[in-house]
């Protein structure tokens, strides 16, 4: 009873295996719960398709894989694609250019907010601003504007996070002690060797962390855009198969994304891990 107490003292140690059983228990539920519910709708009508069952979700995730005919070349063989691997690239570019453009952007300037007093007074309020838009609600703007192709999408995701980005790199960089900067003065450091390759360098992996965080929202930003105008994407064909309530594809898309964000976030965890062993990762 004493070793059950200790567990439930603020921030009291925990083994690697205590820690696995119970990231494991939120999954286990919430997959009795829903087994359960599948369960009941099935007695009552076995073709329900809002709470498919396993059978049916298998159905889903063949319908998923196998390869669909798209057209015919000229000496008459077929084009064929499989969904799940077109709309996972399709999304996954729009992603990655997305991100690249968003960190860039949040890096710099966050960086120069943090060490120079000028810059932080002329940016910073108009970040703070720009946060509390609602980034969805630009999105009719944006294809009003920029048409229906690519760039609305990857503008709406970076629009999306970068205010928020920014202002988180400004307070990593913000973080970095006073006492660091005087001292790489004192060593003869010029302003920019003292941005760059002092500040930057000592926030960096907490920089890191904010960029893994952001994650999330980013690929909230994706699917929005892509359930509104596309041809491919997983958003698109989550969208898609509403309009036939094919729930029995949306919940195995669902799943992949989030083994796809999953998967990015641990391995930029060890990444910041590997790289910056010092600093330690948030969330761990």
């Amino acid at each position: 009873m004493a070793d059950i107490r200790g567990h439930f003292r603020i921030r009291s140690p925990l083994s690697r295996r205590a820690r696995g059983l119970l990231a494991v228990v939120p999954f286990a539920l919430l997959a009795a719960a829903y087994g359960v519910g599948a369960e009941l709708r099935h007695r009552d009508n076995p073709k329900d398709r809002l709470m498919p069952g396993a059978a049916q979700l298998l159905d889903g995730i063949r319908e998923a894989a196998r390869e669909h005919k798209i057209g015919e070349r000229e000496d008459g063989e077929p084009i064929t694609e499989r969904w799940i691997v077109v709309d996972t690239l399709v999304s996954l570019r729009r992603l990655g250019i997305a991100l690249v453009l968003a960190t860039t952007a949040s890096i710099a300037l966050g960086l120069f907010m943090g060490t120079f007093t000028a810059i932080d007074a002329l940016l910073n309020p108009f970040f703070r601003a720009l946060s509390k838009i609602p980034p969805l609600a630009l999105l009719p703007i944006l294809f009003i504007y920029l048409g229906t192709d690519e760039l609305p999408k990857l503008a709406l995701m970076v629009i999306g996070v970068l205010p928020t980005l920014t202002q988180d790199v400004y307070l990593r960089i913000r973080d970095v002690p006073q006492e660091v900067v005087n001292k790489a003065y004192t060593l003869g450091a010029s302003t920019l060797e003292v941005a760059f390759k002092v500040v930057l360098a000592q926030a960096w992996p907490r920089i890191l962390d904010s960029v893994r965080l952001t994650l999330g929202p980013l690929w909230v930003f994706l699917i929005a855009s892509e359930a509104i105008s596309a041809e491919s994407g997983l958003g698109y064909q989550i969208y898609r198969a509403q309009r036939w309530l094919g729930v029995n594809l949306i919940l195995p898309y669902i799943l992949w994304i989030s083994l796809l964000g999953f998967a990015m976030d641990v391995a930029l965890r060890f990444w910041i891990r590997w790289r910056h062993p010092w600093a330690g990762t948030e969330g761990d």
